[in-house]
């Protein structure tokens, strides 16, 4: 019924930027939080930034001021402007979104697939 579908990842240098799209399609009435999570290879998904409905932001710690999160209300997509990129923030990005699908009377948490962002030179 609902879909996350995340864009944007791929290979970057040190010092470098990419930007984050994740799209939210299906029966959707509403959507609360949306989030960006990551998991890096041995470690627990982690996360680094979400925005609620009303566009207040949270960020990890590791990410505030090289990270920015924002969200376009009307296409269902949020998105990670991600600058100043370290070794460190290598890791499978993962979209997720607290929304509630038409026709449902409670809130649902979907996951997108990830996609991979690798900071290397």
């Amino acid at each position: 019924q609902v879909q996350l579908v995340e864009s944007g990842g791929g290979l970057v240098q040190p010092g470098g930027s990419l930007r984050l799209s994740c799209a939210a399609s299906g029966k959707i009435f509403s959507i609360n939080t949306m989030a960006w999570y990551r998991q890096a290879p041995g470690k627990q998904r982690e996360l680094v930034a979400d925005i609620r409905s009303s566009g207040s932001t949270n960020y990890a710690d590791s990410v505030k001021g090289r990270f920015t999160i924002s969200r376009d209300n009307a296409k269902n997509t949020v998105y990670l402007q991600m600058n100043s990129l370290k070794p460190d923030d290598t890791a499978v990005y993962y979209c997720n979104a607290d929304l509630l699908v038409s026709g449902t009377f409670f809130a649902s948490n979907y996951w997108g697939q990830g996609t991979q962002v690798t900071v290397s030179s």
